[in-house]
């Protein structure tokens, strides 16, 4: 099944001053969009095509918003790592796509999924973040790790407050 790219809203300025489209899905085009989601796909027998291309999408709201906002603490949940792993395995596309967002190279840094080391108040700061960008939030793939509403492959998580979104080069101040 392939997916179109759908009209969009005008899109907001980020942080940055970089306009960023109010639809992710309009980051990428309809080849590179199935060629990330077959990557999901792949890594997660069972999935359905819809299910992974929700989990695109906000891997590439959730992309946009950290990039113009280093420092900021802002994290994946675990089911959105899903998708940002996908993306990251497509070499070429993730680094044109980070330039493209103007921010830099976001850099992943996986930690082990614990429950205990998880942190809300980042998932928050995301989801709120995101909102703010003019990006729709998926509230199904921001459950915390323990959640298994949506079983994904990705085996790792992000709760550090100090940032786990290491943007390279980093912007002068």
């Amino acid at each position: 099944m392939a997916c179109k790219n759908g009209p969009t809203k005008p899109p907001p300025p980020n942080h940055a001053g970089v306009v960023a489209p109010v639809n992710p899905r309009a980051l990428l085009s309809d080849s590179q969009f199935n060629d990330v989601r077959a990557t999901i796909l792949d890594n997660n027998p069972g999935m359905e095509p819809g299910m992974a291309s929700r989990i695109l999408e906000q891997a590439l709201a959730f992309l946009a918003t950290a990039a113009t906002q280093p420092g900021t603490g802002l994290v994946p949940s675990r089911v959105v790592d899903e998708g940002w792993h996908a993306l990251i395995l497509h070499t070429s596309l993730y680094y044109n796509l980070c330039s493209a967002l103007g921010g830099g190279f976001l850099h992943h840094t996986p930690e082990r999924p614990d429950p205990a080391r998880r942190s809300e108040a980042s998932i928050r700061r995301t989801i709120t973040a995101m909102e703010a960008a003019g990006y729709e939030v998926d509230m199904d793939l921001w459950r915390g790790p323990e959640d298994s509403l949506v079983p994904v492959a990705a085996s790792c998580q992000h709760s550090d407050d100090s940032g786990p979104i290491v943007l390279i080069p980093k912007k002068p101040k």
